[in-house]
């Protein structure tokens, strides 16, 4: 008896020894599985980084560099320039990855921002991404420009009373070389409530550039037509039959009278022209770039002519003037009239931060209108905006 139930105990005593062992590998492996999925966990949320950053301080001192810690009080950044240096988060105005392609000629680095889809008043084949949406205040009015897409953007240009206005539409096509871009843009535009907004018109053009954003060339080609809604008035007698007035100087004495009231002929011309395009940028230093635009333009329009039968009739026995016959007006033909513009606007952007920009262009017309010349200045103020 004493037997049995020794070898009852010891047999409880071999079970719970067992289940200890089995509880203790169960643990093990329930650590271990934990422990790693920390470990993965942790390679995941944070991977090696190994991209360049452009840090700015609210000095506006620049530095570039590798983040080597970031603990949300203070950025360690290893720099190219000075080495390891700790960076307050509130010193810290912006951080962006460094591109290669936002480094000027002089090897400064600047920000590519969306101005540089522009040069004064034509554009390039660079898109304006979304979400940089910008505005342009000139001496002659406001602009803006939207980024439906990123290949697709709508702007509105007008003056500052409004008149006229136009509706801008563009859309750029990228190729696999980036130097390499294409792109398509409209002007569609009206006078407003100028001359009750009988005025419109329009520009169609294709573009190519080739370069990066801070330093291209661009070569436009396009069609644009014009009409001003003002009428080209020709004054003409009013038809009719006109009796001869008595002096009142000399009693007894007639002359013709058939001058008033005029009639007019009135016509707004459709002035159409092809025009050419170049635009360019180059950067000439960290926050300075020479911008180069030119236009130029083969106008033609069409001016009709009339001409009318007059005839004064005289008294037979007194030859005294007696009465005037004014016929009706005839469309004798369509003048053509070609007329050669050429815009030259050479000027300087200068670009203190991503969000800001003031240019100046030294612009100018030189041109010919039915053989007589002309030229005359436009100089031109523009400040850029980021919003």
């Amino acid at each position: 008896m004493w037997r049995i139930q020794q070898l009852k105990t010891f047999r409880h005593v071999h079970f719970l020894n067992h289940s200890m062992k089995k509880i203790k590998l169960l643990f093990t492996l329930l650590f271990l599985f934990l422990g790693t999925n920390q470990i993965l966990a942790q390679n995941v949320v944070n991977p090696v980084d190994t991209n360049t950053y452009v840090v700015i301080r609210n000095n506006g001192t620049e530095l570039i560099g590798k983040i080597i810690s970031d603990d949300g009080r203070e950025v360690l950044l290893e720099s190219k320039t000075i080495g390891k240096i700790y960076i307050q988060k509130w010193d810290i105005k912006s951080i962006t990855v460094f591109k290669p392609e936002n480094v000027t000629k002089t090897g400064e680095y600047r920000e590519k921002g969306p101005f540089t889809t522009r040069y004064q008043f034509t554009t390039n084949s660079f898109p304006i991404e979304k979400g940089d949406n910008y505005a342009v205040v000139n001496l002659y009015g406001p602009e803006v420009q939207f980024a439906v897409t990123n290949r697709f953007s709508v702007g509105v240009i007008a003056t500052w009373i409004a008149s006229p206005i136009a509706l801008a539409l563009k859309y750029t096509i990228p190729t696999n070389n980036p130097k390499w871009n294409f792109g398509l843009g409209t002007l569609l535009g009206s006078t407003g409530y100028i001359n009750q907004g009988r005025g419109f018109g329009g520009l169609h053009w294709g573009m190519v550039t080739y370069g990066n954003r801070l330093n291209n060339i661009t070569f436009s080609a396009g069609f644009s037509y014009l009409k001003t809604g003002i009428n080209d008035n020709q004054n003409l007698y009013k038809p009719g039959t006109y009796a001869a007035q008595q002096d009142p100087m000399n009693p007894g004495t007639y002359y013709f009278q058939y001058y008033f009231p005029y009639l007019e002929k009135n016509s707004s011309p459709m002035v159409s022209a092809p025009i050419i395009g170049l635009g360019g940028i180059t950067s000439v230093g960290k926050k300075a770039s020479f911008v180069f635009d030119a236009m130029l333009l083969f106008g033609t329009f069409k001016s009709k002519s009339y001409t009318q039968d007059v005839q004064n009739y005289y008294n037979t026995t007194t030859g005294q003037p007696e009465y005037t016959v004014v016929s009706d007006p005839i469309e004798t033909g369509t003048e053509k009239i070609k007329s050669v513009n050429a815009v030259i606007m050479p000027g300087m952007r200068f670009q203190k931060s991503e969000n800001k920009a003031f240019q100046i262009s030294l612009a100018g017309v030189i041109g010919k209108t039915d053989g007589v010349g002309y030229s005359f200045p436009i100089p031109m103020a523009t400040w850029y905006f980021k919003f």
